[in-house]
């Protein structure tokens, strides 16, 4: 795994437990489909909420929620739309969410904010 890959994968445990505080249940983690990748999938209140996850650890290219672009919307928009198909769930009740973890390896801190419904 590579350096990239583990601080994803920090952040991405950071944001599940956020989630799981704030009253959310996770249902999935890291679907892989096709070529195309949700981090979380969550349910709260009957509403079932995609979670696209960023990460920084240095603002050298801005903070984490810049890394979410509009051809990241458009790929994280058909990944959602596969995982509705695969798992026969009809897009009555959902949300698309944005959790941005800007992590500060000095101070040993890390901020997490939730854009919710981005797309």
């Amino acid at each position: 795994m590579s350096h990239n890959q583990e601080i994803g994968k920090f952040g991405e445990n950071l944001a599940k437990n956020y989630l799981i505080r704030h009253g959310y249940e996770v249902v999935d983690l890291n679907v892989k489909l096709s070529y195309q990748e949700l981090d979380i999938v969550a349910r709260r209140r009957g509403l079932i909420v995609f979670v696209e996850v960023k990460t920084r650890i240095s603002q050298i290219y801005g903070p984490a929620v810049d890394a979410f672009a509009q051809v990241k919307s458009a790929r994280f928009k058909k990944a959602i739309e596969m995982y509705l198909i695969a798992k026969k769930i009809f897009a009555d009740n959902i949300r698309a969410d944005l959790i941005a973890v800007d992590i500060n390896r000095v101070k040993k801190t890390a901020k997490i904010k939730h854009y919710k419904d981005i797309i």
